[in-house]
């Protein structure tokens, strides 16, 4: 549910991920036989292979379960089903702005199944375009602030190319350009500061403020949406 309330839906997203491995583990191995069909299986050439694989980590799927995906896609051998990746756009209630990364191999049924979801949470689906202006894609990294100095994080974080580092209440949120992402990460790697989370993802340009049964719908409507099989993950600009 990215783009939320930062710090604390990380902590929220790993007990969700917690309870309902399977099935994540199951969208981890799909993103990256997709991944490594489109782009072949060496993720230091496939950018797109070693964020599927980074995500499958985080959600502890087996090392084993990864390399066969991985060659499952590499070698063509993904059998009778042909993936497209599809973003679906829309709101939730009080015009909070909503993207839905799917991966799908038949729109005719995912269209549907998300406009009820949608819809069964008093939002509705919009067309392509209508609030991915209101985001912008971002490399974030959380680090527990037990686990680093500010100073030395900026520091480091900064001279790696980071463009900032925000305070989160618990944690340090390190904040870059998709393309310094890998460095900046590494950076902090090389340094043994230990990082919560880190992805590439799609932040929030303006944020909508939502109390109360608002707030408890549109955390119903995202977590509808994430348990969908087709769907990967979910964005939006709903601040609590």
């Amino acid at each position: 549910m990215a783009g939320h309330s930062k710090w604390a839906n990380i902590k929220h997203r790993k007990a969700r991920v917690d309870a309902k491995r399977s099935k994540v583990w199951s969208k981890c191995a799909r993103a990256i036989i997709v991944a490594a069909k489109n782009g072949g299986g060496d993720p230091a050439a496939n950018l797109t292979l070693r964020y599927a694989i980074d995500e499958a980590k985080a959600a502890n799927m087996p090392k084993d379960t990864i390399e066969k995906a991985i060659a499952k896609g590499a070698g063509g051998s993904e059998g009778d089903s042909n993936y497209e990746q599809i973003v679906y756009e829309g709101y939730g209630v009080n015009g909070v702005a909503i993207m839905v990364d799917c991966l799908t191999d038949n729109k005719n049924r995912t269209v549907p199944e998300v406009k009820k979801i949608f819809e069964k949470r008093g939002g509705n689906m919009g067309t392509s375009g209508c609030v991915s202006y209101l985001f912008e894609s971002k490399g974030q990294l959380y680090i527990e602030k037990s686990a680093v100095d500010e100073e030395k994080l900026m520091d480091l974080a900064l001279e790696a190319g980071a463009e900032d580092v925000a305070d989160e209440e618990e944690a340090w949120l390190v904040v870059s350009d998709p393309s310094d992402f890998l460095a900046v990460r590494e950076a902090l790697e090389g340094a043994n500061i230990p990082i919560e989370s880190a992805e590439v993802t799609m932040v929030p340009t303006t944020t909508v403020t939502c109390e109360a049964k608002e707030a408890e719908r549109v955390m119903a409507l995202v977590e509808d949406l994430e348990d969908h099989d087709d769907v990967q993950k979910v964005h939006t600009n709903f601040s609590a």
